[in-house]
C-alpha cells in the first residue's frame, strides 16, 4: 500500500473521504490545481470570486489519489453542473505568486474542455449552481488584456494554444 493510500484509509476511518492536495507551511502554501480551457465562438470562460478583483480559468484542487483529468470533470460538474470531456493537456505550470499575504507554490495542469453542452453559451455572465460566490463570464479572447487574469501568461498564451504540452514557470510577484 502506498503512502497516500494509507493516509486515505486513516482519514476515511474518521469520516474524511476526500482531501485536497494543498498544505500550508511556515514559508507558504503548496497547491495542486487542475484548470479547464473552455473556448467557444472566439470566447473563453473565466471566473472570479465575488470578493476578488482578479479572474482565473475555471477548475479547482485535485484530491488525494485523484487524477487531474477526473478532478477536472468533477470540478465542472460541481461548479457548473455540466458534463465535460478532457482534451489536450496544453500546459503544466509551476506558478509562484502571493495572495492575501501568503506565498503560493502551485502546480497546475491546463486542459482543453470538450463538451456538447451549450446551455451556458448564451449567458454572458452568470453564477453556477453553488451560488453567487463565483461569477463566470464569457470573454472575447482578444479582450483578455482588459481583465486582471491570472496567471498573467494566459492573457497572451490563450490567443494561440500550443500543439503540444508546454512546461511553464510563472512568477506573478504582486500581492493580490
Amino acid at each position: 500500500m502506498e503512502c497516500w493510500q494509507v493516509i486515505g484509509k486513516i482519514l476515511g476511518d474518521f469520516g474524511v473521504n476526500e482531501i485536497d492536495v494543498v498544505f500550508k507551511t511556515d514559508t507558504g502554501i503548496f497547491n495542486y490545481r487542475v484548470v479547464g480551457i473552455w473556448k467557444q465562438n472566439g470566447k473563453v470562460l473565466i471566473h472570479k470570486s465575488v470578493f476578488d478583483t482578479n479572474w482565473a480559468l475555471p477548475g479547482g484542487r485535485v484530491t488525494l489519489g485523484e487524477t487531474s483529468q477526473v478532478a477536472l470533470i468533477r470540478e465542472f460538474q460541481e461548479e457548473l453542473a455540466i458534463d465535460i470531456g478532457v482534451g489536450q493537456l496544453y500546459w503544466v505550470v509551476e506558478n509562484f505568486f502571493n495572495f492575501k499575504g501568503d506565498a503560493f507554490h502551485e502546480i497546475s495542469f491546463y486542459y482543453e474542455v470538450l463538451t456538447s453542452d451549450t446551455s451556458l453559451l448564451d449567458q454572458e455572465a452568470f453564477h453556477g449552481p453553488e451560488g453567487e460566490r463565483l461569477l463566470y463570464k464569457w470573454v472575447p479572447i482578444e479582450t483578455l488584456s482588459e481583465y486582471e487574469l491570472l496567471p498573467s501568461f494566459l492573457k497572451t498564451s490563450l490567443k494561440k494554444l500550443p500543439s503540444h504540452t508546454v512546461h511553464i514557470i510563472n512568477r506573478d510577484g504582486e500581492d493580490k
